[in-house]
């Protein structure tokens, strides 16, 4: 019987492809082990020419960041006609822009954290969002480029003057205190949600991707039986009202002081990383799905039109 090919997009030339390539390389080994035909590409230079060469029956989508998951790569496989795996074309683009997403959390009823656009210095001057405040650019993931802003400093201008350099747009957001929870969608299912508890000052790049960052994860989430249904059933919203597929992991802070909006989602990740830190294989792991059983549901669930 002829094995089905499978092509791991892996790499590029976004901030997170160092991410990309562990995950890819992870998704790769677990793919040959299950009995796939597979081949690993870096998606950079002219690699558009070795996929076609290559003539996979689908593709494995493990790249991070910008073009891997804001709907260009995707643009390029429904082009071709190659069945790939996670959200397609316009859910992938809508949730790498964070201020396209808020809009339609709120359009939605999901609470998320109140906001500000800034495209200048002067944005940021004239801001009322007060302090602590979140600076980030509004189309990154892994956190690049994220600053919390505790109290008045000169260097946050200088900061926010450096990152205009960069970006266009930048959302500056109000900071939510209490504890960062991640739940993980596997299809039309809110499959469980863990805690993450950084030794930084927050939950950075480094924080999520080096074992030296020390970063404690804890599952089962220890929050009330009522407050841990409605972060899963808003992950499930959140991801159904973005129109994503196959896995994404949302981010959210849980504050217990508060008696009514004690829950707010942060953004939904439609490209999860799958390292051996990273959180949707620990949460599938969890509640009995091996690593390998994980990799081969995202790739049959691959399809174009997505």
């Amino acid at each position: 019987m002829k094995r089905e090919k499978v092509t791991v997009l892996m790499g590029g030339t976004s901030a997170e492809r160092d991410v990309s390539l562990d995950s890819g390389k992870a998704c790769a080994r677990a793919l040959a082990e299950i009995g796939f035909d597979v081949t690993s590409l870096d998606a950079k230079d002219n690699f558009i020419e070795k996929l076609i060469k290559n003539k996979p029956d689908k593709v494995f989508n493990a790249l991070h960041g910008r073009f891997g998951e804001d709907g260009s790569i995707q643009g390029l496989l429904e082009h071709l006609k190659i069945p790939y795996t996670h959200s397609g074309i316009l859910s992938s683009a809508i949730a790498m822009d964070k201020l396209i997403s808020k809009k339609i959390f709120k359009s939605a009823k999901i609470r998320s954290p109140d906001y500000l656009v800034v495209t200048s210095l002067q944005d940021f001057k004239n801001s009322n969002i007060g302090y602590p405040c979140v600076i980030k650019p509004n189309n990154e993931g892994s956190s690049v480029g994220v600053s919390i802003f505790t109290k008045p400093k000169k260097s946050d201008e200088e900061i926010v003057i450096s990152l205009l350099k960069k970006y266009k747009l930048l959302i500056l957001e109000k900071y939510i205190p209490g504890r960062e929870v991640q739940v993980a969608v596997m299809g039309s299912k809110a499959l469980g949600a863990i805690e993450i508890v950084p030794t930084r000052s927050f939950y950075d790049y480094e924080a999520k991707y080096s074992a030296k960052a020390n970063t404690k994860h804890i599952i089962p989430v220890k929050i009330n039986e009522t407050d841990y249904k409605k972060i899963l059933d808003m992950a499930l919203q959140a991801h159904n009202i973005l129109g994503c597929r196959g896995i994404t992991r949302s981010d959210f802070r849980y504050n217990e002081t508060e008696k009514i909006n004690k829950i707010y989602i942060l953004e939904v990740n439609t490209q999860p990383g799958m390292t051996s830190l990273s959180l949707v294989p620990e949460i599938a792991n969890y509640y009995g799905i091996s690593f390998n059983e994980l990799v081969k549901w995202i790739i049959n669930d691959a399809s174009i039109n997505r």
